[in-house]
């Protein structure tokens, strides 16, 4: 995973579940939550984040980043303040440092609990 371009994701509002998750989705696994980024979406399953990535001017190219729950070792996040825009979630996985600005359309403490719930089965 390149950190450059993790670090740019920005999770501005919920959004319904895209209906094409479906298709990369593993047996068993299902779609908890949705987000709005800047040019596609985020989506928490029960087992992974899933980050997609329209590239180009007409957006056909799509990469797709997926985080298991289980490469996370530690995780924070900080609400926004009176100045701030943005509140942040931050991951640290085996395969870096993953830092993530949250827009005000979203409850961090949400993230927070699923986070918590898929990492230590709570």
């Amino acid at each position: 995973m390149e950190a450059a371009a993790i670090a740019a994701w920005t999770f501005m509002n919920p959004i319904p579940i895209p209906s094409d998750i479906g298709d990369i989705l593993a047996p068993g696994e299902q779609p908890v939550a949705a987000f709005k980024t800047f040019r596609d979406s985020a989506v928490f399953t029960n087992r992974r984040l899933v980050v997609r990535d329209a590239q180009g001017i007409t957006g056909k190219k799509v990469e797709m980043h997926s985080l298991p729950y289980s490469a996370i070792n530690m995780w924070s996040s900080e609400n926004a303040g009176a100045l701030d825009l943005n509140a942040e979630l931050e991951l640290w996985t085996r395969a870096g440092h993953i830092k993530v600005k949250i827009g005000k359309g979203v409850d961090i403490r949400m993230l927070d609990r699923l986070i918590a719930q898929c990492v230590l089965g709570a």
